[in-house]
């Protein structure tokens, strides 16, 4: 199966990051490469960095950036990418991508096991190494699953879900997506079996985002990519879910605060101000047209900060 990832907000995205033909620029989510070669398109005497955690990405972007002597490839999880610009004498940058969670070659390509809607080994490993889905949900304690659910699918459902595994796993280990599915689809009331969309659908995604530490890496990745941008650099991230979102949102709001002294201070005693500015106050959400083009949008939200 190709890898083909068809980019979110793609023409905002590149708009927004301002590429110069000389400057050094890190996609830090390769994926296939969609990102990278519109980038790499723009440079003359630049340098183009690409990174991703999947080899099934790396293979797929290498191929499609081949031509393009701008470009480096390299395999390592976004959250390294300062460590990996710094070995590669790139910083500081002009700017960064990211385009957080799980691409569309992902989803649909069923060993995968990212999705309910295929049988495959229950895995959603990115980068095929670790820990699996399926090693989680045969041997956490129902109250382990539980808050997994809870705060990464932010399923009010979560005590009986996980409960429902411990269940059906005393009878049988659970090796398949759908085996879980059938499992999670069991455990909810009928009213949610009844409501529009998989019951799975939550559970899914809280186990996804645990079994790569997606939360953890985004934290460690945003700090990475501002701390690599030089002055007047940009930082772009495209998320998919309100955890993520919030986020980001509340990094780049941090780094966007100047004074906090009390407003009845008449001077400013602390001495803080603003390391960058947002490009766009609320963040941009997909256009109607995109939405129909591509329904798997409809969550994404583009934040942009510059560096002061």
């Amino acid at each position: 199966m190709e890898f083909q990832h068809k980019p979110v907000l793609f023409d905002e995205t590149i708009a927004s990051l301002a590429i110069r033909p000389d400057g050094i620029y890190i996609d830090g989510t390769a994926g296939g490469g969609g990102h990278s070669h519109a980038i790499a398109e723009k440079l003359a005497t630049g340098r183009l960095l690409s990174i991703d955690q999947d080899p099934d990405a790396i293979r797929a972007v290498t191929e499609r950036l081949k031509n393009y002597p701008c470009s480096i490839v390299y395999q390592a999880n976004f959250s390294e990418m300062a460590k990996v610009a710094e070995k590669l004498q790139l910083v500081p940058v002009d700017g960064v991508l990211l385009d957080i969670g799980v691409s569309s070659y992902q989803l649909d390509n069923p060993e995968r096991g990212f999705s309910y809607h295929n049988d495959a080994p229950l895995d959603m490993r990115m980068s095929r190494q670790g820990v699996s889905a399926r090693d989680l949900v045969n041997t956490l304690t129902w109250q382990e699953l539980a808050q997994i659910i809870s705060r990464y699918g932010e399923d009010k459902n979560a005590r009986g879900i996980a409960k429902g595994i411990i269940k059906a796993r005393e009878q049988e280990p659970i090796e398949t997506t759908l085996q879980l599915a059938e499992i999670i689809k069991a455990s909810v009331p009928a009213a949610v079996r009844r409501e529009p969309g998989h019951p799975a659908r939550k559970t899914f995604q809280a186990l996804r985002i645990a079994v790569n530490g997606e939360l953890d890496r985004l934290s460690q990745g945003l700090d990475a990519a501002f701390s690599i941008l030089k002055p007047g650099g940009r930082l772009a991230v495209i998320t998919f879910h309100s955890l993520e979102d919030r986020i980001v949102k509340q990094r780049m709001a941090s780094w966007c605060t100047g004074c906090t002294c009390p407003p009845d201070f008449p001077v400013c005693v602390c001495g803080k101000k603003p390391k960058a500015e947002l490009l766009y106050k609320k963040g941009l959400a997909p256009s109607e047209a995109e939405l129909e083009q591509n329904p798997r949008s409809r969550s994404a939200r583009l934040r942009v900060c510059i560096k002061l």
